[in-house]
């Protein structure tokens, strides 16, 4: 499978090394110098870029016929345009706030908890999320997915960095060097507390999530997420 990387930080270049050991060709590295030329060559797009970016990348794939996988987050308010144009292209899209394989089973674990607390209305629901001082939005796109996921089966409607709100879920957004993705749920009450949690140790998993994602949707038309991926969906 030949492979274009829209971005090339150091998600594109641990996506690079890992799709090289799957037997895979990269056929275009683009960065914010780089031009769009080989993507044309390409079977599949993989675009983890920056916001400023992100729907130019996927735009120039989908005008194209090129089927693409996005994992920058802080450019969703333009999803819904990306998601227009796949249809109106007959193209192939996948967005995921989180690639990894982990993280997306840690997604589906958070929504049955939400539906096990949503009648225990003594709990508050919080949460923690930890990445490096890079990462450029807060929260990050997964802690949103995450707090979504609790609004979607409880009384909660919004989330919120600031103080919360009484239906609001407070998310706390730390920055700390070499901290790949730390998210936690907390369910408090004054007797005891609940916590889930997921830790990533390094960029591998994500960057293996967007190479299974490419592969899988290679061949396909439509807007897709990772629980199609996984065969989540039937669950």
């Amino acid at each position: 499978m030949k492979i274009a990387l829209l971005g090339y930080g150091k998600m594109g270049k641990v996506i690079e090394r890992i799709a090289l050991e799957r037997g895979h060709e990269i056929v275009l590295k683009k960065d914010h110098d780089n031009t769009f030329e080989g993507l044309l060559n390409a079977d599949v797009a993989i675009d983890f870029s920056v916001p400023d970016s992100a729907v130019g990348n996927i735009s120039e794939c989908l005008n194209n016929d090129i089927p693409v996988i996005s994992g920058t987050t802080g450019w969703l308010a333009d999803y819904l345009k990306m998601v227009n144009l796949c249809e109106e292209k007959n193209g192939s899209f996948i967005y995921a706030s989180n690639f990894s394989l982990g993280v997306n089973v840690f997604f589906e674990l958070n929504e049955y908890l939400a539906k096990m607390m949503a009648n225990l209305k003594q709990y508050n629901v919080s949460m923690e999320e930890i990445h490096h001082t890079q990462k450029l939005d807060a929260p990050s796109g997964t802690a949103i997915t995450l707090a979504e996921g609790v609004i979607k089966h409880t009384d909660y409607a919004n989330w919120t960095l600031e103080t919360p709100i009484s239906n609001e879920i407070h998310i706390e957004a730390k920055r700390i060097e070499n901290v790949p993705g730390t998210h936690s749920i907390f369910y408090d009450s004054e007797v005891d507390q609940i916590e889930i949690k997921h830790t990533a140790h390094s960029r591998e998993g994500f960057a293996l999530g967007a190479v299974v994602a490419a592969e899988w949707l290679v061949g396909k038309k439509g807007v897709f997420n990772m629980k199609d991926v996984l065969g989540l969906n039937s669950k």
